[in-house]
């Protein structure tokens, strides 16, 4: 692997754990009610389970288990995508909501890429 491919791995690995940072601080954020308090817990695992996964990727044995790491980040990006639509902020967090949405399907685009050129 040359270095620019190395470098742009660990940027990703960098981007998933500030993802599941932004996610945690926005989770803190939402009203207390009983549909955000269990979505928010989904949420905070799916986010988290994302950049997790990539890193073992990027640890994997083999081309398959690579592979199955990366599909495994994008499902989770998947899920995170769908917690956070069930999420409720309040009206001044709404931005922040729509920036997390968009930020998780970039992530998506991106482990479908490298799904891609894996094949």
């Amino acid at each position: 692997m040359n270095e620019s491919t190395n470098s742009k791995r660990y940027n990703l690995e960098e981007r998933s754990l500030e993802f599941a940072r932004r996610v945690n601080s926005y989770v803190r954020k939402l009203p207390k009610d009983i549909p955000n308090i269990e979505n928010g817990k989904q949420l905070v695992c799916s986010a988290g389970s994302v950049g997790a996964n990539y890193i073992e990727a990027n640890e994997a044995l083999s081309k398959k288990d690579f592979v199955m790491r990366v599909k495994i980040s994008k499902k989770e990006a998947k899920e995170s995508r769908f917690w956070l639509w069930l999420t409720e902020p309040l009206q001044e967090h709404r931005k922040e909501k729509d920036a997390l949405i968009q930020e998780v399907t970039e992530l998506m685009k991106i482990f479908g890429a490298i799904l891609e050129k894996s094949k």
